[in-house]
């Protein structure tokens, strides 16, 4: 099957051949047609597999037959800036034969150049939701033409409590329009939200549930925690790889190991939520020059990086949820070709590893932990212990040097709700609604030099400075509020 037989105008032919792309995937090939012809879509496929490519082409040909560029004609809602930067990029190659214009509103930078954009008109519009419904309250933004609705990651959405604000936003949409779910996994509770919004839906599961991807070469390494920096340096350095992507859960974590492998002598480069977006750019630049070697990310970076033939990635520290396993390794081996996924495991993640081989329903290869050198590193000072605070004893809770509590016995965080949705980007919950769950997980390091107790550390900023957490795991990924606003429980406020 080729691209022709989907029923797509030649200037889209024209784009998409010139991209390299020959024959449809799978999921581009169950959904095109029935976007075409105006039915609503439920699709899930595994990361990498096109997903993006399958809602863009059909909804740029249906916007072509348009006139003249005013208010967005057609909506695609993303968890995470990265994404959404992302299928605006691809939206812009695939549309770049015919007259459409595409913006992208986000978080994390100025609203004004966006309000500008706005006015001047678009055709395609890619927010994240915190941002769409500024826009919306400060009237810059009218969505009473859309035809088009795209939830694109909502098993994301689903899990960062973005639920709230996609109610809010489907308010803003005229009844009449078509509807178009997209999700790399495909659990009963995405069925559920389904239901909710999309009207007969034509269902395209092209993959098992939460399967990964066949050509991903999956293995692990059992080491002790304290070893973990120095094996991922001489596989990084013995295996001459060149680009490696290194999953952490917490930011702190990952500026701490981005120091660690530079202290090696391997070029590395954080990315995660509390970097300002310009910062997270540079990185990203660099790493697809290869100009940096590893780049170490938070959850962040699980949805939306979009690197071409990325040939390894590391799980530094298992995930707390399982399903992000897939979308993790899910970063490599895209769009055909081969890659390979290492998870590194400490004794105190096997749960979590049993976990993750449950929902694939088989084991991951373990391989034998080869020799390798300890890289002496200055070690980094002891934070002092607020006074009233406690150091670990025999199992209590723990507060770092900024006041921030630690883990629970049972490893969980306490809650801090500060009114954001997990990522970073504000949930818009409504006055009374339940907040959605968030997470942080502390880093837990012990610290072996005599007289000196081990105690848990909390990553970022202390809670009295606004640091949210909740149970399960660090909130990545998403927008920060528009600057100069916060959220409290009966509404906004000026901070």
């Amino acid at each position: 099957m080729s691209f022709s037989t989907l029923g797509l105008r030649p200037e889209l032919l024209r784009a998409v051949a010139e991209k390299g792309y020959t024959e449809p995937t799978p999921i581009q090939a169950g959904t095109i047609p029935a976007i075409l012809s105006g039915r609503d879509v439920l699709a899930g496929a595994q990361t990498g597999t096109g997903k993006t490519a399958a809602f863009v082409l059909p909804i740029l040909q249906q916007l072509s037959g348009g006139t003249g560029s005013g208010p967005p004609r057609a909506l695609v809602l993303t968890p995470t800036r990265e994404l959404a930067a992302q299928v605006a990029d691809n939206a812009t190659g695939y549309g770049r034969y015919l007259q459409l214009r595409t913006a992208v509103v986000f978080g994390g930078v100025g609203i004004n150049p966006q309000i500008d954009q706005l006015r001047r008109g678009c055709d395609l519009l890619i927010a994240t939701p915190g941002r769409l419904l500024d826009l919306s309250e400060q009237r810059a933004l009218d969505l009473s033409r859309v035809g088009w609705f795209v939830l694109d990651e909502a098993d994301r959405m689903l899990d960062m409590g973005f639920i709230p604000a996609i109610r809010r936003v489907l308010k803003l949409l005229p009844p009449q329009r078509q509807n178009l779910m997209f999700s790399a996994t495909y659990s009963d509770d995405i069925r559920a939200l389904a239901q909710r919004f999309l009207r007969d839906p034509v269902a395209v599961e092209v993959a098992s549930r939460n399967s990964t991807a066949e050509r991903v070469t999956q293995s692990l390494y059992r080491v002790q925690k304290d070893s973990k920096r120095h094996l991922l340096a001489h596989l990084i350095q013995e295996g001459n790889w060149q680009q490696v992507l290194v999953f952490t859960r917490t930011k702190h974590g990952a500026n701490r190991l981005a120091k660690q492998l530079e202290g090696a002598g391997i070029a590395a480069a954080a990315i995660h939520g509390n970097k300002s977006q310009a910062a997270r750019v540079r990185a990203l630049a660099d790493f697809k020059g290869l100009r940096v070697t590893a780049l170490v990310a938070t959850e962040v970076a699980a949805r939306g990086l979009d690197i071409k033939e990325l040939p390894h990635v590391v799980n530094y520290e298992l995930p707390n949820v399982p399903e992000d396993y897939v979308h993790r390794i899910g970063r490599t081996a895209r769009a055909g070709a081969a890659g390979a996924a290492v998870s590194l495991v400490s004794p105190d993640e096997e749960p979590l590893l049993r976990d993750i081989e449950k929902l694939l329903r088989t084991p991951i290869p373990a391989a034998a932990v080869p020799k390798f050198a300890i890289i002496a590193t200055p070690a980094e000072p002891d934070r002092p212990v607020q006074s009233g605070g406690r150091r670990s004893g025999a199992g209590g809770n723990t507060r770092s040097a900024h006041g921030q509590q630690g883990t629970r016995r049972d490893g969980r965080r306490p809650i801090h709700d500060s009114g954001r949705g997990r990522g970073g980007e504000r949930s818009h919950a409504p006055h009374g609604a339940p907040r959605a769950p968030d997470a942080h997980r502390g880093e837990s390091r012990s610290h072996q030099h005599t007289g000196s107790p081990s105690r848990t550390e909390g990553p970022g900023r202390g809670a009295g400075q606004g640091q949210e957490q909740r149970f399960g795991r660090e909130r990545q990924g998403g927008e920060r509020p528009a600057a100069g606003r916060d959220r409290t429980d009966g509404g906004w406020r000026r901070a």
